[in-house]
């Protein structure tokens, strides 16, 4: 099996100026199965973040721990892939070589390699740009770019930290989509960070709203709109009675914990 178990996960920092300790995360618990899709949605301050680079092994928890297919996560490995929100491509470089970065690094045969990135330059809409300098590419394609480079690694995991928050509407509903393709098509496990609560209910089968001081899974939806996008547009869905019912739900949800945490309750 290649489940991700978190167990009892917690995080502590130190304020480096007063000395004195931040709960980033407390007592976090769940099982992500094999395929499953993922959202994380939380006011600012609530550890996302925090969550999502222990699981790609960025941070060591100061308690409890995180397995992904019974091997314990200790820092960063070849199974989990990740995309940011910028990127983080190689701008100066074209398209194909920053999509066949990792596969350099494994050193994988060169006419492989060169099939693979076709592949994923293909499946993300990008066929006949692999000799393009990325930095001509508009956003919205270099996060295409940025999927294909993680996903020819064949990660079990995919790990997105706010990867569609600096494109603009249209954009970001095209590349909804092709997250939702790519997820059904590939079969891959999924965790995507965002603020958006429109986006976290269209692209999580389950999602989880935290809450901060200490950040933790303060309630978990299991939602039917990701599988509703693979078979009618995104748009449509969100004209439905039930996805304005429970997004109206977690709006004043997340609207009281940022009241609480300014002090206005």
């Amino acid at each position: 099996m290649s489940d991700l178990i978190c167990n009892n996960l917690s995080m502590t920092f130190t304020n480096p100026q007063t000395g004195a300790e931040v709960n980033a995360l407390q007592d976090i618990n769940f099982t992500l199965k094999k395929g499953e899709l993922l959202s994380v949605l939380g006011p600012s301050g609530c550890g996302k973040t925090t969550l999502l680079n222990m699981i790609a092994g960025f941070l060591n928890p100061t308690a409890g721990d995180l397995t992904l297919a019974h091997q314990k996560i200790e820092g960063p490995g070849v199974e989990r892939g990740m995309v940011f929100q910028q990127g983080a491509l190689f701008e100066w470089l074209p398209v194909a070589r920053n999509v066949d970065f990792g596969l350099r690094m494994k050193n994988l045969d060169k006419e492989e390699s060169a099939n693979l990135v076709e592949k994923w330059l293909d499946i993300v809409g990008l066929t006949g740009f692999g000799d393009t300098p990325t930095y001509q590419l508009s956003g919205g394609m270099q996060q295409r770019v940025a999927l294909a480079r993680c996903l020819v690694n064949d990660p079990e995991l995919i790990l997105m930290d706010e990867p569609l928050g600096a494109l603009d509407a249209l954009t970001r509903e095209k590349m909804q989509s092709l997250i939702l393709e790519l997820w059904k098509e590939t079969g891959k496990t999924i965790i995507i960070i965002t603020h958006s609560v429109e986006e976290a209910l269209l692209l999580g089968e389950r999602l989880f709203v935290m809450a901060p001081r200490p950040g933790r899974i303060h309630k978990e939806y299991k939602l039917p709109f990701a599988e509703r996008g693979l078979k009618t547009t995104l748009r449509e869905i969100k004209q439905q009675k039930d996805f304005a019912e429970v997004r109206e739900e977690i709006l004043t949800m997340i609207w009281d914990m940022e009241e609480e945490i300014m002090g206005n309750v």
